[in-house]
């Protein structure tokens, strides 16, 4: 039984053959059982050949028992796909052994490799019922026959707890091969889960860095525009006033150039600049300086403490009213006389509102429609569990609310 050991143990690992290949230098074995199948029960049959003619009569007889010998051998090569027929097979087998007057023969140890084996790929019940049908055979084998000069009652009960004793292990390594694949199946869905989750964040910092360059871009350019606008008007009667100008578009293109780097850094970490700090509610007062360069006549109202607003709650605030004041600038159109911002800082929100007097919500609306602006800016108040309301607001222009809870209420 020991020399049997490496054939029972070895198949039906459930490792797939390409990862099984290198776990040991044995591995060629796992892959070519066939070939272990075939040495064992070669072994087998020839170790019987011997003990066959002390039980035949004549040559019939004896060709007879050879039969029933490789009937009890040559099943076993099929055990990987019909483990339950193998061993019905094997039990025919030996009951025409006994027919034969051939109570037992050492191939009848290839019940138990049967046992083993049925024990290993089907559930206790199936295996159980298989041992008790060998069982029986032994008893109806031996019990004819017990005595001093066959077997004794002692050698009986070991052969009956060996057969049980197999049954026993191959259920256990059927146990450990199901606690393997279900371990290996777990890993495989943690690492599905692992890539889909870094998928997420990938889009999602995608959107993210889509909506910060939509928001420098857009506000930049437009200031630009309108500044540049206003400096050609000027260079001929107030070159003073030109010259300031451009001077004011130099310093809004170079502010988009070190945030446009400050967005490549988040793609490429050596990038200069990439380390600068993100603008915030202390940049404000700069934005609004430029929306007034640029023509726009805003008032700024900030109330409550700001300092207990954080790094990103900052950053949300200020793409807020850069990308509000941009609308304004396109769409409230040239009669505008007032555009109102004010940021609250309440214990438990953070309230952001522009509004204008412009040409109402029509154009607005347009703009809601076919650009971005709106969208960035409801993507951006939902990241933070908020609430964003656009429209017209009191007959006339167009108002943007957007309420924030703080980070001790969500």
């Amino acid at each position: 039984m020991r020399s049997s050991a490496p054939v029972l143990t070895d198949e039906g690992s459930g490792i797939p053959p390409v990862q099984r290949s290198s776990l040991a230098p044995g591995s060629w074995f796992r892959e070519h059982m066939w070939i272990v199948d075939m040495l064992t029960v070669l072994a087998v049959f020839l170790y019987n050949l011997p003990i066959v003619p002390g039980y035949a009569d004549g040559p019939v007889h004896m060709g007879a028992l050879l039969a029933v010998s490789a009937m009890l051998c040559l099943p076993y090569l099929l055990r990987r796909h019909h483990p339950v027929a193998v061993l019905g097979i094997i039990v025919m087998a030996a009951c025409g052994q006994l027919l034969l007057g051939a109570p037992i023969l050492a191939a009848d140890v290839m019940l138990l490799f049967a046992i083993y084996n049925l024990a290993t790929r089907h559930p206790w019940w199936v295996s159980l019922s298989g041992t008790l049908l060998a069982v029986v055979w032994l008893l109806a084998a031996v019990l004819p026959h017990l005595g001093p000069e066959f077997l004794d009652v002692g050698e009986l009960g070991v052969l009956i707890v060996v057969a049980f004793w197999v049954w026993t292990w191959g259920i256990l390594v059927r146990i450990r091969r199901d606690y393997v694949a279900g371990l290996q199946e777990r890993a495989e869905q943690a690492e599905q889960a692992r890539e889909a989750a870094t998928q997420i964040a990938v889009a999602n910092e995608r959107a993210r860095i889509a909506r910060e360059i939509h928001d420098i871009v857009s506000h930049s350019l437009s200031v630009v525009v309108l500044v540049s606008e206003g400096a050609a008007a000027k260079v001929s009667g107030e070159p003073d006033r030109a010259r300031s100008a451009m001077l004011q578009v130099r310093d809004t293109g170079r502010t988009a150039l070190a945030d446009m780097r400050r967005m490549l850094g988040v793609l490429r970490e050596d990038e200069p600049g990439s380390d600068a700090p993100q603008p915030g509610i202390d940049q404000l007062d700069t934005l609004i300086n430029q929306s007034k360069t640029a023509g726009l006549p805003v008032v700024l109202t900030i109330d409550g403490e700001v300092r207990t607003m954080t790094d990103g709650m900052g950053l949300t605030v200020y793409r807020l009213v850069q990308e509000a004041l941009t609308n304004v600038r396109r769409h409230a159109g040239p009669d505008v006389a007032q555009v109102n911002v004010s940021v609250s800082c309440l214990p438990d929100e953070v309230q952001v509102r522009v509004s204008d007097d412009g040409d109402g919500p029509g154009k607005h609306g347009k703009a809601s429609s076919d650009g971005h602006g709106l969208a960035g800016m409801r993507e951006r108040v939902a990241a933070h569990g908020g609430t964003l309301t656009a429209g017209s607001h009191g007959g006339a222009g167009f108002e943007v609310l957007a309420t924030l809870p703080t980070e001790a209420t969500r």
